[in-house]
């Protein structure tokens, strides 16, 4: 069971304004703001050119700088250290737990756990710009940047006492830590387990590879299935779900959002690129979530797609769907 939930996202900064955005239809993807780079100085549309990007545009939340450090009873010393993607998850899961009525002190020493999605560095190359940069280093710098204290910064905090792991498997990272909470759920390893993605874009690096790679929009529309796809747009924010056994949910009178039937995960293994998908696996691995969730392909009415809007993953999801429903 989905017993509360959070999010930050481009536009909307909790599940109230982004649903507005989902009701309506709403772009809220814009140019590369200047706080994070200069993007006249990293682009160029032809491609042609080592060192720029054939893209302006992205989705950027507001006030990523922003965090209330007292309140989680973190020192500004610290709080500068810590990599955005970190507060933002602080943030949110607080938040994820407010909406669904959960009080925090209440999970102090249960076995809750925490599974995050996550892979982005960005913040630990800031300082490598400065001429000073091995005396910027500090106590706080191990810590601040590192992938694993995404969510064992959460366990620490808000002092809980179950599994606690940051995922990083690309695109998949959230939807695989959903997964490995589920498991853990059912395995009762855990009683409550806080979920999350976040992703942070703040240096150019990335974006110069995946530009290089094709994978990107040059105008900044992502059209999946579309035959004028051209790339994906890059976007950043934090997503958080709470999960819990229904039947614990239930008895504890909690809020039931929604419920997750059943999970599955696979790897493409050997295909033509390493970051080229197999219509077979992708095929498997809906008919493994389907049977873990004890559904058939007719009881789904609505399928969220990877949707990379590129002419080599669009095809062969769409035929891969058509197989299984």
């Amino acid at each position: 069971a989905v017993v509360g939930m959070g999010c930050r996202f481009a536009g909307a900064s909790n599940v109230q304004e982004y649903w507005r955005l989902i009701r309506d239809g709403l772009d809220k993807t814009g140019e590369i703001p200047a706080s994070r780079w200069d993007v006249d100085a990293f682009y160029d549309p032809s491609g042609t050119i080592p060192g720029k990007m054939t893209t302006r545009w992205g989705g950027f939340i507001d006030g990523i700088d922003r965090f209330d450090a007292a309140f989680f009873g973190i020192s500004p010393r610290e709080a500068e250290k810590m990599d955005p993607q970190h507060r933002l998850l602080l943030e949110v899961v607080w938040e994820s737990l407010e909406y669904g009525g959960l009080a925090p002190s209440q999970l102090r020493e249960s076995s809750t756990g925490v599974f995050v999605g996550v892979g982005g560095v960005d913040y630990s190359r800031i300082p490598v710009q400065l001429d000073n940069y091995y005396e910027q280093i500090t106590a706080y710098s191990g810590t601040g940047n590192a992938l694993s204290i995404a969510a064992n910064r959460i366990s620490y905090t808000l002092d809980l006492r179950g599994p606690s792991l940051a995922i990083d498997t690309a695109c998949s990272s959230s939807l695989v830590a959903a997964h490995l909470a589920i498991r853990s759920l059912r395995s009762k390893e855990c009683d409550t387990a806080i979920v999350g993605g976040v992703n942070a874009i703040l240096t150019p690096e990335t974006t110069l590879a995946f530009s290089q790679a094709h994978m990107l929009s040059p105008d900044g529309k992502c059209r999946p299935f579309d035959d004028r796809a051209n790339g994906y747009v890059r976007g950043e924010g934090c997503g958080v779900v709470v999960l819990k056994r229904l039947s614990d949910a239930v008895s504890s009178g909690d809020l039931v959002l929604a419920t997750i039937r059943g999970s599955a995960i696979n790897q493409d293994g050997l295909t033509s690129g390493i970051t080229a998908p197999r219509g077979t696996a992708q095929i498997d691995v809906i008919l493994q979530a389907l049977r873990d969730a004890r559904c058939d392909p007719d009881d789904v009415s609505y399928v969220e797609a990877h949707g990379t809007a590129t002419p080599l993953g669009d095809p062969i999801e769409v035929n891969s769907l058509a197989e299984v429903f």
